[in-house]
């Protein structure tokens, strides 16, 4: 007797279910186990396999980090003791401060990427690999006040050794007895290279052993219990993917050949080989004098018993659209960006459009905040830390209490805004939310424009000022109730 899910999903006696091919494991065996074509195959895929794939994965990078996610000071100033104004002050000083470090490319351990910019790249990176690594070596520098660096290595550089010596290592992360990842190793070389120096492997702790400092950090969306390694996020549509890469290319190929006089060459004398008693006094552009070539207008002298047969390929394809978009609306959904977003055609109206980039902006905030926690908070808290070392910032006892340092590190990350597809209703909005005491207008002037309301407000009382030295005012002023409603007819038709 079937019962529960034996007679469902699990039945192996249906006849719907019979002939599913399945197979499973570990985290490790399903994952570590096939990591290797995986990320060949995605980074195949991003680097030219596919125009669509590359729009997905640089799609998210752009919305998610943009130009960067920006540090926003939080400090606890109720815990610390400090009243408003010493809070504010410490926030400037912060502030100045992290931008001499993240600004520059000395934050950099290849001094080639500022902060913000390392965060674009370890982020494509996580994406297209599953995982990426970065390590936090101190390197001093001639004129650089902060010793801090930031190492990105791409995820196939951590790989397990030759010699494992009786270790739970899988993937090139090592766990102790209880599961906790304890140490990684990294290659000498990456592996796929083929450089001829010798391959060796390099032990780095995950934590410091006396000081409880992060030697690295581990750039992975888990999916699974017990999971090491990340998987690229174009895994569960690698195949189709790369079909559609495929059918669209023979689509273009076909309406190229469309384009031209085409015609296939049909010999009645089998017994004379193709091509010859050709006229080759006019066949002026051709290099071999027995080829055929197709070409826009080309007239082709023939031998004598050979005709002429037109082919006509049947393009463009009516039915080419319709399909691509019925297996990019599965790609979207796998891939959590809706299919305007995804291929960058809004023609729905307002109301479609806006739900559209809501439903993409949920995975978008989702994943600046997972970036946010653990790339850009545990970086500023390392250099925070060498800051109050060296003299920099004051924080009284940041190194005694756990608590007090949490209290001065505590931050907020602000990334660009999602834009709106009508201003004034995104403004309006905002305005009702601030009023009904929904919202805040420091978090409203961060989504809607990315700005900062404190920055805003001492801008707009220097200008204020200057206008009023002038003689000057700003024109215009609150919309009027017939634009609101013009506003709302608009959307009506649409």
């Amino acid at each position: 007797m079937n019962s529960g899910y034996s007679h469902h999903g699990a039945s192996r006696t249906k006849k719907s279910l019979l002939g599913w091919i399945f197979n499973g494991g570990s985290p490790d065996e399903d994952i570590i186990d096939n990591l290797d074509v995986l990320r060949q195959r995605s980074r195949d895929l991003y680097m030219g396999g596919s125009a669509l794939s590359t729009g997905a994965l640089k799609t998210a990078r752009t919305n998610v980090i943009g130009t960067g996610l920006r540090l926003k000071p939080a400090i606890d100033a109720d815990f610390l003791g400090i009243d408003e104004e010493q809070a504010d002050e410490l926030k400037r000083t912060i502030e100045r401060e992290f931008a001499l470090w993240s600004e520059s490319v000395d934050c950099d351990a290849q001094r080639l990427n500022n902060f913000f910019e390392l965060q674009q790249l370890a982020y494509l990176s996580q994406l297209m690999s599953g995982d990426c690594f970065a390590l936090l070596p101190m390197i001093p520098r001639p004129h650089s006040v902060y010793d801090l660096r930031v190492r990105l290595m791409e995820a196939d550089r951590v790989c397990d050794p030759d010699r494992i010596d009786g270790r739970d290592i899988k993937g090139g992360v090592e766990c102790n007895e209880y599961g906790e990842v304890i140490a990684y190793w990294f290659s000498s070389r990456h592996p796929l290279s083929t450089s001829s120096k010798r391959q060796t492997w390099t032990r780095v702790e995950a934590f410091g052993r006396e000081s409880g400092r992060r030697n690295l950090l581990h750039l992975m969306e888990s999916e699974r219990p017990e999971q090491r390694r990340g998987v690229p996020i174009l895994a569960p549509v690698i195949e189709p993917l790369k079909q559609l890469g495929r059918y669209t290319e023979a689509e273009l190929m076909a309406a190229v050949v469309s384009g031209m006089f085409t015609v296939f060459i049909k010999s009645n004398t089998p017994q004379t080989p193709l091509g010859e008693g050709i006229d080759l006094e006019h066949q002026v552009d051709s290099e071999d004098e027995t080829s055929y070539e197709l070409g826009n207008g080309a007239i082709i002298g023939l031998a004598p018993g050979e005709e002429a047969q037109m082919a006509n390929p049947g393009r463009p394809n009516s039915a080419f659209d319709g399909f691509v978009t019925a297996i990019l609306r599965q790609v979207g959904a796998a891939l959590e960006i809706p299919y305007e977003l995804l291929v960058k055609h809004f023609t729905a109206s307002y109301s479609a459009s806006r739900a559209a980039l809501l439903e993409a902006w949920k995975s978008f905030r989702m994943r600046r905040s997972w970036l946010a926690a653990d790339f850009c908070q545990p970086i500023y808290e390392e250099w925070f830390a060498e800051a109050v070392a060296k003299g920099r910032i004051p924080a009284p006892g940041f190194f005694d209490d756990p608590l007090i340092r949490r209290a001065y590190t505590r931050a907020e990350w602000h990334g660009p805004s999602p834009g709106q597809i009508d201003p004034l209703k995104e403004a309006n909005a905002a305005i009702l939310r601030i009023k009904a005491a929904i919202s805040t207008i420091e978090r409203e002037t961060a989504e809607l424009t990315g700005g900062d309301f404190e920055q805003n407000v001492r801008q707009r009382a220097r200008e204020e000022r200057l206008l009023q030295a002038s003689g000057l005012t700003i024109s215009g002023g609150d919309p009027t109730s017939e634009e609101v409603l013009e506003s709302k007819e608009d959307e009506q038709e649409q």
